[in-house]
């Protein structure tokens, strides 16, 4: 188990695998490692679950665990013993010896309930030795209840308990004294209270019928209250440092949970809780609910660091990708990297130009250098990678000695490269895409390379290309329009002919074809 995983989940209860399903839903890759021991497993029913109330804790589970592997979640049964910190994630072993590696973790162990040691009650919890009224209130309604004291909130417990049943009895056990005024409101309830320690639960047949006290009296009962502490199952989390911590409830210890922002984010960056493992108070619907929150809080989480690492590539491919060794890569990696036609728009703005000296800038494989030589011109072909210009000249050489000896193939970085200003007849820069600032510095400088009189021709990718399903480059500080490069020009100095969005044919990656636009800018520079 090498695979590594967007997020493992550890715990197969209602909050990991809701937070499961969140994830899963959300096209992350997820592995829960369940141990198969949920808190409420020796319950019948689970309630307050809406549209869930009275399902047996095992079919909602296994319910659970058909809906997270819809959604390509793999469910392994085991424990998870330890976890460390790795490089940019987690490694998760099991008792079995596996690894499993994770991006993220979100642990939803639950709780451990510490029952007090009267004999025989730990055999009946969950089925008539209870905790919570809002999950068995209603089916021990009108019956006999016991409410066995364990700390200072057990007076508030039989208190509750009355809403369910007429019948309650405080077993004061071996709480001290009651004050006056705790007398005092289990008497205006009709609460009896029983003195002295609860040495054993009997029990007839399957049914819990009684307490017996230490003095020999038997307390008849139909069912017994627990207010039982919880202790977090938290030991893969101590293995990556987070220590459970005691919380209190009314002043009094009421378990220890492992401490954790709303979202599930505990002190350990990308290390998740949800549950009773965070929450002692969590029914099954709240830590699945929980569970949900910290699926949606881990996905974020991710997201936000995808981001990170895609704007440091994003930043990174807009540095090289327009630097000589980027271009060298490209050229050398396949034997044609352009169709070999000249470009559409310098076909449509140049066939009625006078011939006379071209500046054809990122000349390529040299295709529009050869059509304006072919026609008369004396071109300066110019690009920044010397491959790209072999392959030109070869071309060129290709279309005869007249066409081949009215080119001149220039090997440079227009950015820093000197061009003589008002020289070239014709300026064309087809597709000459750059980083915003890099784009206009070099536009302005093509621009001062033509000759009064002379046309400046500017083709590029229009940005709205970006909304079809044609473009394969995505960089949206390098495109520009007709109209931006346009305003760059002096209006004393240039006449804009043209400043458009022109649509062309184009054919899709799935072979549709769809309509793109070229962002075309035509001035002519004032004698």
């Amino acid at each position: 188990m090498s695979e590594k995983y967007d997020v493992v989940v550890v715990g197969g209860g209602a909050a990991g695998l809701s937070g499961a399903l969140a994830l899963g839903r959300a096209r992350r890759s997820v592995l829960v490692v369940d141990a198969g021991e949920p808190r409420n497993a020796p319950a019948g029913h689970m309630h307050n679950f809406l549209g869930r109330d009275g399902t047996p804790p095992a079919e909602l589970l296994a319910a659970g665990r058909e809906e997270v592997i819809r959604y390509g979640v793999e469910v392994v049964a085991g424990r998870a013993e330890t976890a460390a910190r790795e490089d940019d994630g987690f490694l998760v072993t099991l008792d079995d010896g596996r690894a499993v590696r994770a991006r993220r973790l979100l642990v939803a162990t639950g709780a451990v309930d510490e029952l007090p040691g009267v004999p025989g009650l730990a055999g009946r919890w969950g089925r008539d030795v209870l905790h919570c009224p809002y999950c068995h209130g209603w089916e021990v309604r009108d019956r006999r209840i016991g409410v066995l004291a364990t700390g200072p909130l057990s007076v508030e417990q039989a208190l509750l308990w009355r809403q369910w049943s007429q019948d309650v009895v405080f077993l004061a056990h071996r709480l001290p004294a009651l004050s006056d005024e705790e007398a005092e409101r289990l008497a205006a309830r009709r609460i009896p209270v029983a003195e002295g320690p609860v040495t054993a639960i009997e029990v007839t047949g399957d049914a819990l019928t009684g307490a017996r006290l230490a003095s020999g009296e038997v307390v008849a009962l139909d069912a017994l209250v627990v207010a039982a502490p919880l202790t977090a199952r938290s030991g893969v989390l101590e293995s990556l440092g987070l220590k459970p911590v005691e919380v209190e409830i009314g002043g009094h210890v009421a378990g220890t949970r492992i401490a954790a922002e709303p979202t599930g984010a505990t002190a350990v960056p990308g290390v998740y809780v949800a549950g009773n493992v965070t929450d002692v108070r969590a029914v099954v619907v709240a830590s699945a609910a929980a569970g949900l929150a910290a699926g949606a809080a881990i996905n974020m989480d991710l997201i936000a660091e995808e981001t990170r690492e895609a704007v440091d590539a994003y930043r990174d491919q807009m540095s090289t990708m327009v630097e000589e060794a980027a271009w060298e890569e490209r050229y050398r990696s396949r034997p044609a990297v352009w169709s070999g036609q000249p470009n559409p728009q310098l076909v449509a703005e140049a066939a009625g130009l006078p011939p006379g000296r071209a500046l054809d800038v990122g000349s390529g494989e040299g295709a529009d250098a050869v059509w304006l030589a072919a026609r008369g011109w004396r071109v300066t072909g110019a690009d920044i990678s010397a491959t790209a210009l072999e392959r030109a000249a070869a071309h060129a050489a290709e279309a005869g000695a007249d066409v081949a000896g009215r080119v001149e193939w220039l090997h440079a970085d227009l950015r820093d490269h000197a061009l003589p200003e008002g020289a070239y007849d014709l300026v064309s820069a087809q597709y000459m895409h750059l980083p915003g600032e890099d784009r206009r510095e070099l536009f302005a400088r093509l621009a001062a390379a033509v000759a009064p009189g002379g046309t400046l021709l500017i083709v590029g990718h229009h940005p709205s290309d970006l909304l079809t399903t044609a473009r394969r480059m995505h960089f949206p500080q390098m495109m520009f329009t007709a109209e931006e490069v346009a305003a760059s020009l002096d209006p004393a100095h240039w006449e804009v002919a043209a400043a458009d969005a022109r649509p062309r044919t184009a054919t899709d990656q799935e072979g549709r074809e769809v309509t793109i636009r070229d962002a075309v800018l035509v001035a002519r520079r004032r004698v």
